[in-house]
């Protein structure tokens, strides 16, 4: 009774179940994931007006980009599992409210500082709506149509990726750096009151003694938010604050494993992790996105310096990779539904690698060509490879811990965008004697590319080695929940 779709316990209005309710329901999910998308990206465009409309430099205005994502890395799994203990829709509605009032705050702050502040309670608000609209989809839509729901939530974040800098670039030469914000004002309202009335009405997990860990979530939060930001600063150098935040972030997550052994009620019962496919699921999500991550950052060098496009050229060349995402999310949602969502996982794996086997050879003189085609083969691998693994990982989740795992399952993504920011855009400044400056030659780029994306390659063989071993789950439920056990 627990696990079924029909809700009959409900009375009156959702017993039936009729398919237009589960697509309405399914439509607030996809904003939900639209909206968290577009705040993390519309707002890069717009750095340099806000730099001057604040009088700010660049080192205080990146925490307007940085707060938001920040607040979702280090509380989206903690906010998954509370989602689990008080109810996924309440949440989520509450997680929308609070994305759309943050938004007005956003478009009227009146000083950086509280604009960045604001930015933080945005982020808050997206990390509820990433990670619980996951955790609905197996309440909203049948077993049979997983992936392709799961298609449509990525095809869906793939377009609001590709959307933001386009959009942000209308807005404020119309109306000013405020519209970035104040966009989404609107929009959260539809989202609230499509999720309101057609997300099924959902229970509170194991209510009767079940207590939210505080503390794990606080030491959770350090240790993500220290290990991002020992990523993020230092623009590219490795110094002593670095260090010191690593440190930091080992130190918080050794107490954090260490207090869930001894929590009646943990934030996450170390027991899932004995599930094979649940952590195949993760690790490899984590590969991917540092993989990902890798062609955001050297991209626009080759393009700009091994290749002299200029900027503009640069931006639709820059635009492909989101576009292949969002065109290929639905297919690859079909595809997992007929075949499986464990091979084309596989598959999914096997493309991206064919990828980057690709940008690790391809010459500067095929041109715009080569690399487009390059980046097509490496980003529909992605969507590939996103729609079965989350799909994979969520299919056979007990019902009380869908939110904890769809923050894991997020948070892994996120971690994996930091880690390749870091480590693959390290690997390819070693290769720019000048720092990627204009004087750096294309040569030194094109081999920076090649050599970066050799190291990517790398990478992509690792995770097809976890998914291929570790593909099947265990054939018994091992993913036990411990909350609420002595």
């Amino acid at each position: 009774m627990k696990h079924a779709n029909t809700k009959p316990s409900l009375p009156p209005t959702n017993g039936p179940q009729p398919l237009v309710p589960a697509r309405q329901a399914l439509a607030s999910l996809g904003l939900s994931t639209l909206l968290a998308s577009l705040g993390a990206s519309v707002t890069s465009v717009g750095l340099p007006v806000l730099a001057q409309a604040f009088d700010a430099s660049f080192q205080h205005v990146q925490w307007v980009v940085l707060a938001y994502l920040l607040a979702i890395t280090t509380l989206i799994v903690s906010l998954g599992r509370l989602g689990d203990l008080i109810g996924r829709r309440k949440l989520l509605l509450a997680g929308i409210t609070l994305f759309t009032l943050a938004s007005a705050l956003c478009g009227l702050a009146p000083s950086l500082w509280l604009l960045i502040a604001a930015r933080a309670l945005q982020g808050l608000g997206a990390a509820i709506m990433m990670t619980l609209t996951l955790a609905l989809v197996g309440e909203t839509v049948d077993k049979a149509r997983v992936g392709s729901a799961m298609g449509l939530l990525a095809t869906l974040s793939a377009i609001g990726t590709a959307l933001g800098p386009s959009l942000g670039g209308m807005l404020m030469t119309g109306f000013g750096w405020q519209a970035l914000f104040l966009v989404n004002v609107p929009l959260g309202l539809l989202t609230l009151l499509l999720a309101w009335r057609s997300l099924p009405a959902g229970q509170a997990v194991n209510a009767e003694k079940v207590r939210f860990d505080i503390t794990g979530t606080l030491l959770l939060a350090t240790a993500l938010g220290a290990y991002a930001l020992a990523m993020t600063l230092g623009g590219g150098h490795f110094g002593g604050l670095n260090v010191s935040l690593l440190a930091m972030a080992i130190l918080s997550g050794g107490l954090f494993i260490r207090t869930q052994r001894r929590r009646p009620s943990p934030l996450i019962p170390l027991t899932m992790f004995s599930d094979r496919l649940l952590v195949s699921g993760l690790a490899t999500s984590a590969l991917v996105a540092t993989v990902m991550m890798a062609t955001l950052l050297v991209g626009p060098f080759y393009l700009a310096i091994a290749l002299g496009l200029p900027s503009a050229i640069v931006g639709l060349v820059l635009a492909v990779g989101p576009c292949v995402a969002a065109l290929a999310g639905m297919p690859a949602g079909r595809l997992a539904d007929r075949f499986g969502v464990r091979p084309m996982r596989l598959l999914g794996l096997a493309t991206i690698a064919s990828g980057c086997l690709l940008l690790s050879l391809v010459p500067p003189a095929l041109g715009i060509t080569g690399y487009v085609m390059a980046i097509v083969v490496t980003t529909f691998g992605y969507a590939m490879f996103q729609t079965a693994n989350n799909a994979a990982v969520m299919a056979e989740i007990p019902a009380n811990q869908r939110g904890v795992i769809a923050g894991l399952l997020n948070l892994s993504r996120n971690l994996g965008f930091f880690s390749g920011a870091a480590v693959l855009g390290a690997v390819f400044a070693a290769m720019l004697p000048t720092n990627g400056t204009p004087s750096t030659s294309p040569e030194a780029v094109a081999d920076g590319l090649h050599v970066t994306f050799t190291v990517a390659l790398c990478l992509m063989v690792l995770a097809g080695f976890i998914a291929f071993k570790y593909r099947e789950p265990e054939p018994l439920a091992t993913v036990q929940d411990t909350a609420g056990r002595p």
